[in-house]
C-alpha cells in the first residue's frame, strides 16, 4: 500500500452535525474537517484521531483544533442500574469454551487464545459518551485512555484502556502488550507469564514484518504492573521501522493486536469466530491519535472500553486463554477485569474488587459455535 499524501487518501466530505470531538493523549480535538478508512492519510499533514474496529474498516478522523484537556463535560453521566447488565455469555458457556479452546491447544492447532464476553445494558435517556469518559477518568483513571464521538458516523466510545498498541515517533515504534491479571501484584501464576512470554514473541514477529532487520528488541519483559484494582504482566517490543514502511504498513502487520487474538494468530482469529456469539465491535480494536505533520502517534488496545450502539451501553471483557487455564479461573479473571468498570458505569461506590451481578442467558454448543 502506498503512503498517502495530502490528496491521496479518498476523503468524505463532513457531515453537518453537532459537536463531533476526541479526547484522547490529553488533548482535546475538535473542529473536523475530513474522514476517510484510507490509513495511508496518517502519513500526510494534520492531526487524526483513529479508530480501528476489531471488524470492519478502520476510521481517520482529521481535526482541525487541540487543546488540553482540562475541566469536565457540561452533563453528568446517569448510567443503567447495577442489575439491567446482561452477558452474552453466562458462566458454564464461557467455560465450556475454555475447555474446548484447551482440547485445540491439545489438538496442536494453537497455543493461546483471547476469548471475550461482551456485557450490555439499556442505554439511558440522553446519554452522552463524554460524560461517561469523564466519570472512567475520575473512578478508573488510565494511561491509554480515549473518548471519541461522531454522531453522523455512529461512533461513541470511550476506553479505560491501560494497554498500548503502538507508540511510533519517526521510525521507532514501541508495542506494550498486557497479557496476565492478577488482583495483587504478588498473585501472578506460572501461566500468566507463559500467556505473556507467548505474545511477545508474536508481536516481535509482527513487527519483524516491517522493521529493520536486527532492530527488533524486547528492553522489558513481564513488568508488574499495578492499575485500578489489579495489576498487569506488561512486556515492552521495540523496532525501526524501514524507510519505505509507514502507517498503512504498520497497521496491516500489527493489527489485530497480539494480546486479544492468540498464538498463532490466524489460527487464533478462526476460533474466536467460531466461539464468540457475538461481534466485538470497537472493544479489542485500537484508539489513539496520529501527528502526521511530525510523524509521531499512540494507540491503544481498546480492553476496557464501552461503546454505545443504537439503545445499548457495552463493554467486553475476556482473557488469553492457554493449556494451563483453570476455565473457572478465567471467568473470574473477567469478573475481575469489569468489577470497577460497573461501579463506575452504574453510578455506584468504587470498591475492591466486587462484581456487580449480572443477568446471564443461556448459551449451548449451537449456532456460530459449530459453524
Amino acid at each position: 500500500m502506498n503512503r498517502g499524501s495530502p490528496a491521496g487518501p479518498t476523503l468524505e466530505p463532513v457531515p453537518s452535525s453537532p459537536a463531533p470531538v476526541a479526547a484522547v493523549g490529553g488533548v482535546v480535538a475538535s473542529e473536523l474537517l475530513d474522514v476517510t478508512t484510507d490509513p495511508s492519510a496518517l502519513d500526510s499533514t494534520g492531526f487524526w484521531i483513529v479508530m480501528l474496529p476489531f471488524e470492519g474498516e478502520p476510521l481517520c478522523a482529521r481535526f482541525a483544533r487541540r487543546r488540553p484537556m482540562t475541566g469536565k463535560p457540561a452533563r453528568r453521566w446517569v448510567g443503567p442500574p447495577p442489575d439491567a447488565w446482561v452477558s452474552s455469555l453466562d458462566k458454564d458457556g464461557f467455560c465450556e469454551r475454555v475447555e474446548l479452546i484447551r482440547e485445540s491447544i491439545a489438538a496442536g492447532d494453537v497455543y493461546q487464545v483471547n476469548l471475550t464476553r461482551r456485557l450490555s445494558a439499556p442505554l439511558p435517556d440522553d446519554a452522552d459518551i463524554l460524560a461517561l469518559g469523564s466519570a472512567l477518568a475520575g473512578g478508573n483513571p488510565s494511561p491509554h485512555a480515549a473518548v471519541l464521538r461522531l454522531p453522523d458516523h455512529g461512533i461513541h466510545v470511550a476506553s479505560a484502556s491501560p494497554e498500548r498498541f503502538l507508540q511510533r515517533e519517526g521510525r521507532v515504534v514501541i508495542s506494550q502488550p498486557i497479557k496476565g491479571t492478577a488482583a495483587t501484584a504478588d498473585g501472578f501464576l506460572d501461566k500468566d507469564r507463559a500467556e505473556n512470554v507467548m505474545i511477545v514473541d508474536l508481536v516481535r514477529n509482527d513487527l519483524g514484518r516491517v522493521c529493520e532487520w536486527g532492530s527488533i528488541e524486547v528492553p522489558d519483559l513481564c513488568a508488574v504492573e499495578a492499575h485500578p484494582g489489579l495489576s498487569h504482566l506488561v512486556s515492552t517490543i521495540r523496532g525501526r521501522l524501514r524507510p519505505t514502511m509507514g502507517w498503512a504498513e504498520l497497521l496491516g502487520a500489527a493489527f489485530p493486536p497480539g494480546s486479544v487474538t492468540g498464538a498463532p494468530k490466524l489460527a487464533a482469529l478462526e476460533l474466536i469466530h467460531r466461539l464468540e456469539t457475538v461481534p466485538r465491535g470497537p472493544y479489542c480494536g485500537a484508539i489513539g491519535w496520529v501527528d502526521a505533520d511530525n510523524r509521531r502517534g499512540d494507540l491503544n488496545v481498546a480492553i476496557r472500553t464501552f461503546w454505545f450502539d443504537q439503545d445499548q451501553v457495552h463493554l467486553g471483557t475476556g482473557g488469553g486463554i492457554t493449556w494451563g487455564s483453570d476455565p473457572l479461573g478465567e471467568w473470574e479473571e473477567t469478573e475481575l477485569k469489569t468489577s470497577r468498570l460497573l461501579q463506575v458505569a452504574s453510578n455506584q461506590p468504587v470498591t475492591t474488587h466486587q462484581p456487580i451481578t449480572t443477568h446471564q442467558p443461556v448459551t449451548t454448543t449451537e449456532g456460530r459455535l459449530l459453524r
